[in-house]
């Protein structure tokens, strides 16, 4: 197994695991947490491969992401007291999720041998829209709409991963270090209160 295949299996647990917090935060029943979970993990990628005409979408292609999805699921479920800060289990879990995806689209943008706008395009869907499903079915406006540093990091971290596939270093180390920097950015962008500015028009 690659580290990239490594990396793929850690996004799809954390973004499930994230889902699951939501939903049951939300009081919502066994399935519904599944359900959630489940969008949460495969939205992202899904949406992808349908854009670039991957069929069938990947998680048909490997059966065991439904196990994985269902194993963090119930893993999430039977710890759900444990996790007593569950907001920032939460946000931890998503910032995992969405630094590994990142860089999973930005990958899969560059063997299919995209424009650079289009592969930070696409890394960006990949790593965020299954948190989009997911704040869409459980009735929240989505973080990538809202103020909070979401979809930027994406921006940035797939960017970078780009710049450094320029230089030939290697790749282990740059979906390492480029996934830590994602996962940094929301890190400090929570620690220092830092947003992008909002904009409404008055009645």
């Amino acid at each position: 197994m690659t580290l990239f295949n490594v990396l793929d299996i850690l996004g799809i647990i954390a973004f499930a695991i994230s889902g699951s917090l939501v939903a049951m935060r939300k009081k919502m029943d066994p399935f519904g947490v599944f359900i959630i979970a489940f969008a949460t993990a495969v939205g992202g990628g899904t949406l992808r491969d349908v854009l670039i005409g991957a069929h069938p979408v990947f998680w048909m292609k490997n059966p065991a992401v439904i196990y994985y999805i269902l194993g963090s699921f119930i893993f999430a479920t039977i710890f759900r007291k444990k996790l007593k800060y569950i907001n920032k289990s939460l946000f931890l879990f998503d910032s995992i999720g969405l630094g590994i995806f990142t860089i999973m689209g930005t990958e899969i943008g560059l063997n299919a041998n995209f424009h650079p706008i289009i592969i930070i395009s696409i890394a960006t869907m990949t790593g965020s829209f299954g948190g989009v499903i997911r704040d869409i079915l459980c009735n929240e406006i989505p973080i990538i709409f809202r103020k909070e540093i979401y979809a930027t990091a994406c921006v940035l971290g797939s960017a970078i991963f780009l710049a450094l596939h320029n230089f030939e270093i290697n790749s282990g180390i740059i979906y390492v270090t480029t996934s830590i920097l994602i996962i940094a950015i929301r890190l400090i962008a929570l620690k220092f209160k830092l947003s992008l500015p909002t904009f409404y028009a008055k009645e």
